[in-house]
Parts: structure tokens; C-alpha cells; sequence
């Protein structure tokens, strides 16, 4: 089994500690990548979001990184947050480090990329009237 870090957290996300868990005195790189929850979708304003997980979405998510871990070598990390969560709030932490930054920037991508096609957490949209909707489903 690969060193990962991965987790569901209702609590907010210290990147810090992300980047911390992957860091070690071989690698000259540590790659994150912090998913914000922005005022915005295509043309909405939106003024907060809400994120639910399968109950078994940490499973899912320890999967895509001791996949990436397995098929680059390297350590990787990554929390997402559910709950509600407010315009600026970090959704999601993914770090990887490498001995030099080309590789860490690809599979810092690759895991973000694997984590959003296929871990299932669900996000619904607020909007300023106070509709909201499910984004995916």
C-alpha cells in the first residue's frame, strides 16, 4: 500500500498540512493545487455550496491516490471538505512531491483530474435569490 494522505473532512482544510505530508528530503518539488469555491458558475453568481459525500467517497479517494502514488512513485495527498462551504472556503487539497517539478505539476494534475471524474461527492449551488441546484447529476 502506497504513503498517502487522503480524507473527508466536514472541517476546514489546512494546505500546510497537505504539503507537509508529502514533503521529505529527497524532493526538491511539492506541487498543490487548492480548489476555492468561487462567486461564480458560467454566467451565475453564486453565493455559496453545499458538498455531500457517498459514504464511501474516502475509499474512492484513497484509491485515486495510492493510484497515482503506485503509477509515479511519489507521495501525493489530497482532503476534500463537505458541508456547507462560503465564496473562498478551500473544497479541496491535493498536493504531490517529486525530486523535480515537472513530475510533481503532472501528477498533482493527474490526481485532481482522477479525484474529480471519480470520487462521489456531490455539489449544489446557492444563488443570491436563494434558489439553488445540483451540479453532475
Amino acid at each position: 500500500m502506497a504513503d498517502v494522505l487522503a480524507a473527508i473532512s466536514a472541517e476546514p482544510i489546512d494546505p500546510h498540512a497537505v504539503d507537509d505530508f508529502v514533503l521529505s528530503a529527497e524532493n526538491g518539488a511539492v506541487v498543490s493545487f487548492q480548489g476555492i469555491v468561487r462567486n461564480h458558475d458560467q454566467d451565475r453568481a453564486v453565493t455559496a455550496l453545499d458538498y455531500q459525500a457517498h459514504p464511501e467517497a474516502e475509499r474512492f479517494l484513497r484509491e485515486c491516490c495510492e493510484g497515482v502514488a503506485a503509477r509515479t512513485g511519489l507521495r501525493v495527498a489530497a482532503i476534500h471538505r463537505t458541508g456547507p462551504l462560503r465564496v473562498g472556503d478551500i473544497a479541496l487539497v491535493a498536493a504531490v512531491a517529486a525530486p523535480h517539478r515537472a513530475e510533481a505539476f503532472a501528477a498533482c494534475a493527474e490526481l485532481v483530474e482522477v479525484i474529480k471524474l471519480t470520487v462521489p461527492i456531490w455539489k449544489r449551488q446557492h444563488f443570491p435569490a436563494g434558489s439553488s441546484e445540483w451540479v453532475g447529476l
